[in-house]
């Protein structure tokens, strides 16, 4: 009897040395990379560990967004089968280069996104779209000098279903007709500021691509002649007509079509639009879940009335609207599921009406208060005793609401998962009350005169799952509490504790804990130095943003900690500090680096300045002194805008810093610019 052989399982590499990972097959190597996506240094890290897994991630690997368009030709033959081509870091993106990836990916290509990318003309789209017919997605916003000749090439991808155009402002009726020709499977497209297309090419699209589910016509000059059109959609489930002011009453009531399909309306910033002639436009529509009406016509009775019939209604945004007495009964009437509410800055909402409302509305999720300054402290008795489900409440500048207030969010909101308290009255009682909800992810205490470490601490120790911290102007905080914060939130990926005079290095010590920090602004905290910025360097080394503006007492010692170990920094402010040409150099290593303010760096010269600017080759964004302009050789400034960088030249005079901590008005200094 025959005695069946064993398998011995394949080397993963074409490589026939020993190699103790062949014992593992390519499908278990698969599952390792696939938890390994988000992390572009631990995927690199794994690329190098043999041969074995050099092969397989090369293979693997479907996303891609390379630094610079340079690294694409080194890329091409590794990566064979592409999917998704993200190219919003390469502001140069030629022909040539669309040439290459149409030729390399054209039969794996679903999507790319140029949409921060110049450069290119029709001719190279024509040849994308031509070669990749399984282009799904493109995102080209922002392609001002694209023209008709670009829409007519857009129009051969055939398959296309997600496409934005925003802001391409060239593009006319005749372009969108070649695209709504051509690119009938479209599902979702976005024409948000082509101020050159009207009613003609909204109607081509419309008549043409029957499977539209969602159009963004933001701020195009169109009227209701192209409506009709529009809500006969058999499909259509997001209507975007933000800031579109040829759309009025008078042309609404024409409309004889309805949508039955729409799930959500935004008409934000469309003054000439009533109750009126909202009640022509949502007329028969079915499946209406969200509304935005911010910044329109006055909440009125007869406003709110228009969506009586509506039972699927779940969010309804009316910023900056002002609300009549009326107008809030009305809404506490309605006979919907409501879970999101935003009344941010409406004029006219006062502790009645908005107790009121509540009290109708116990299911809300989110409630926007912001700026509404007549509320008081019943208004928040009411909201927390209603909606104890709440999930995020946004209420900064609420000036009137007493401390006491906030005990009862902690108390009785123990789901809420953010937090805006910014410019308010809360106190250290009120944070250790908010301390109980432990799911807390978000949380605002900006220009919070009243809080101090005895508060933060509490925080710090309960809220585990915080990610993003504003303690803005927080001037009681210190070192203590944000020692809290490092040591108890492992999460944390954004802090803000700029214009704080008493964190020193401690703080950023004690925040080098968090791994995953992102996102670091500690403009005008006049204790830290570059100590505390190279232990950030160090262990946070997912940083990328960084504002060090007027942190006096950083210079070339922590910025080298930076260009070792901060890779994925890509945003810094750099004003104030007393970095010299050394420092900068240094930083010009970080591969990822795009956006630099450096405004009265005193030890900058010219030549270190240029040498600087040369070596950082994905810059995108330059803030600087106007007084380098004339010292800079005009090759290197032409250089740097041809690969795609924008020069913002400032004339502002050197400020000190305000030795009374910076009096403030109504919230943030008007003399700060960012």
């Amino acid at each position: 009897m025959k005695t069946q052989s064993k398998r011995r399982p394949q080397p993963l590499s074409p490589d026939s040395s020993p190699n103790p990972f062949d014992i593992l097959t390519e499908e278990i190597v698969c599952k390792i990379l696939d938890h390994l996506h988000n992390d572009p240094f631990a995927t690199k890290a794994f690329s190098l560990t043999c041969k074995a897994f050099y092969f397989i991630e090369s293979r693997h690997r479907r996303i891609l967004k390379p630094l610079r368009p340079e690294l694409l030709p080194r890329i091409f033959h590794r990566y064979p089968f592409v999917s998704h081509l993200d190219l919003s870091m390469c502001p140069r993106v030629d022909d040539n280069t669309l040439n290459v990836i149409s030729s390399t990916w054209k039969a794996t290509l679903q999507s790319i996104n140029l949409s921060r990318s110049r450069f290119f003309t029709n001719a190279g789209l024509s040849s994308l779209f031509v070669n990749c017919s399984g282009l799904v997605e493109v995102d080209l916003c922002n392609a001002t000098q694209l023209t008709d000749l670009a829409a007519s090439a857009i129009a051969e991808a055939k398959n296309l279903e997600r496409l934005s155009l925003a802001r391409c402002k060239s593009i006319t009726d005749m372009g969108i007709g070649c695209i709504a020709v051509g690119c009938r499977k479209l599902r979702s497209l976005c024409l948000k500021w082509c101020l050159r297309v009207g009613d003609l090419g909204v109607e081509l699209i419309a008549l043409k691509c029957k499977q539209i589910r969602s159009l963004d016509l933001s701020y195009l000059p169109i009227t209701e002649k192209s409506l009709n059109s529009v809500l006969q959609l058999q499909h259509l489930e997001d209507l975007v007509l933000e800031g579109c002011h040829g759309i009025d009453d008078d042309g609404l009531s024409t409309l004889d079509q309805s949508c039955k399909s729409l799930k959500m309306l935004n008409l934000s910033n469309c003054q000439n639009v009533t109750h009126t002639g909202l009640s022509s436009l949502i007329n028969g529509t079915e499946q209406l879940q969200q509304i935005i009406l911010a910044y329109g016509s006055s909440v009125t009775s007869d406003l709110v009335k228009c969506l009586n019939a509506y039972s699927k209604l779940q969010s309804i945004k009316l910023d900056g609207c002002t609300v009549t007495w009326s107008g809030i009964k009305a809404m506490a009437s309605l006979n919907a599921p409501v879970k999101e509410l935003s009344l941010s800055k409406c004029l006219g909402l006062t502790d009645d009406g908005l107790s009121f409302l509540v009290q109708s509305h116990k299911d809300l999720r989110k409630l926007d208060i912001t700026c509404c300054r007549k509320i008081t402290y019943t208004s928040i008795d009411i909201i927390t005793n209603s909606c104890t489900s709440l999930t995020s409440l946004r209420m900064e500048s609420c000036s009137l609401v007493p401390k006491e207030a906030f005990v009862l969010i902690g108390a009785r909101c123990s789901f809420l998962e953010e937090l805006d308290a910014t410019d308010n009255e809360i106190d250290d009682e009120g944070l250790k009350s908010i301390s109980r909800c432990s799911k807390l992810s978000i949380l605002k205490l900006g220009i919070c005169s009243n809080i101090s470490d005895e508060g933060l601490a509490k925080v710090g120790s309960s809220c585990s799952m915080l990610k993003e911290v504003d303690l803005y102007r927080s001037v009681a905080i210190s070192d203590e509490g944000i020692a809290a914060i490092g040591e108890g939130c492992p999460a944390l990926e954004m802090i803000n504790i700029a214009y704080n005079d008493k964190i020193t290095d401690n703080s950023l010590i004690s925040l080098s804990k968090c791994r995953l920090l992102k996102a670091l602004e500690i403009r005008g905290c006049l204790g830290v130095s570059s100590i505390g910025l190279s232990a950030i360097a160090v262990g946070c080394k997912q940083l990328t943003v960084l504002d060090i503006k007027k942190c006096f007492n950083i210079n070339d010692n922590g910025m080298l900690p930076l260009a070792q170990f901060s890779q994925n920094l890509k945003q810094i402010n750099l004003s104030y500090c007393s970095v010299t040409d050394v420092g900068l150099v240094a930083l010009a290593s970080i591969s990822r680096l795009q956006n630099m303010t450096i405004l009265h760096l005193a030890g900058l010269t010219p030549n270190g300045l240029a040498a600087a600017l040369l070596a950082c080759r994905a810059l995108t964004k330059v803030k600087l002194h106007a007084s380098f302009r004339p010292l800079l050789p005009q090759s290197i400034l032409g250089y740097m805008e041809a690969h795609g960088c924008v020069f913002h030249w400032r004339d502002k005079a050197f400020q000190e810093m305000d030795p009374k901590g910076w009096k403030l008005h109504f919230g943030r200094s008007s003399s700060e610019v960012p």
